[in-house]
């Protein structure tokens, strides 16, 4: 009988292990709903039940047996691209947060939200019938390059050590932050059928696509909200080619998308790890975009991201 029990708990015991050497980035598909962190997490459970391990507890930071954590927070009504570091590839998070990542974002004219998202409540209605494709294309041109930019208050940023969103939950008076300077790569519009339109936006860490959208409709002297984000890109892994999605999310399938750490040399320590962003680090997308837009807790709390 022990022969048994030791013959049932050997491959556990292998499977478990090979889990727990992974080092490396891979990417997932995150869908809208849940919370990066919450998607993490479920990542986590996921393959420590295919590994044998029985109830586990994926929240937990004690003697945590997958050590894991993502490349920057996509908020719960965003969706896309979410890269994932596992063993010693939570060390290379850092350069994910700070690196170029690739959205696309729809906006609707002649609605501000309090969000600055679909998610939030209108607070703000403006006439759009003046605005023209021309009109827009003109007035992206100033947010294009190195800019300054004000993140927005539903986000993952902290004051005294909380989010403020989770302050504004709570119903704190939160002011917002000062404009920080970002860059933007590439800024096209793709589709412009009002009210709706649609961008392309590549950027670097930090920027938020849902204060893009808002700004630009009042430079267009009306208002606008993010309908719709979805990140395509972040550094090397795209949307189309990497991403593994929820029946993809097997420890064979991570085998073979996994980019391992550098062996020598790599980025310092410091990336985020269990699932949270760095502070500062937009939720939107994304980056881009932190503590999911929603006015409940964000990303355990809560893109762009950044968004």
């Amino acid at each position: 009988m022990a022969g048994n029990i030791h013959n049932t708990a050997a491959p556990i015991v292998s499977s478990v292990s090979k889990l727990q050497s992974l080092n490396g980035l891979f990417a997932i598909y995150k869908k809208k709903g849940p919370t990066s962190a919450d998607v993490l997490n479920t990542l986590k459970e996921v393959l420590l039940k295919e590994a044998g391990v029985k109830n586990p507890n994926p929240r937990k930071r004690k003697k945590q047996s997958l050590k894991m954590g993502h490349g920057g927070t996509l908020d719960s009504s965003a969706s896309g691209v979410l890269v994932v570091g596992v063993g010693n590839g939570t060390k290379m998070l850092s350069t994910m947060l700070a690196g170029s990542k690739k959205y696309v974002a729809v906006g609707e004219l002649g609605k501000a939200t309090d969000t600055l998202d679909a998610s939030g409540k209108v607070v703000l209605e403006e006439d759009f019938g003046h605005v023209t494709r021309l009109d827009m294309e003109e007035k992206l041109k100033a947010f294009t390059g190195d800019i300054m930019q004000v993140p927005p208050l539903y986000s993952a940023l902290k004051k005294d050590g909380q989010r403020l969103s989770v302050m504004l939950m709570k119903g704190h008076k939160v002011e917002a932050k000062p404009a920080r300077p970002v860059t933007v790569y590439n800024l096209t519009l793709q589709e412009f059928t009002p009210p709706l339109f649609t961008l392309d936006v590549e950027c670097g860490g930090g920027f938020y696509i849902r204060s893009l959208v808002d700004d630009l409709g009042k430079a267009l002297s009306s208002c606008a909200h993010v309908k719709e984000l979805s990140r395509t890109k972040q550094g090397q892994f795209t949307l189309e080619e990497h991403t593994l999605h929820e029946e993809q999310w097997t420890l064979e399938h991570v085998l073979r998308s996994l980019q391992p750490c550098p062996e020598q040399g790599g980025p310092a320590e410091g990336g985020p790890a269990e699932g949270e962003p760095a502070e500062g680090e937009p939720a939107d997308g994304g980056p881009a975009e932190g503590a999911p837009v929603q006015r409940g807790p964000a990303e355990g709390p809560p893109d762009g991201t950044k968004e």
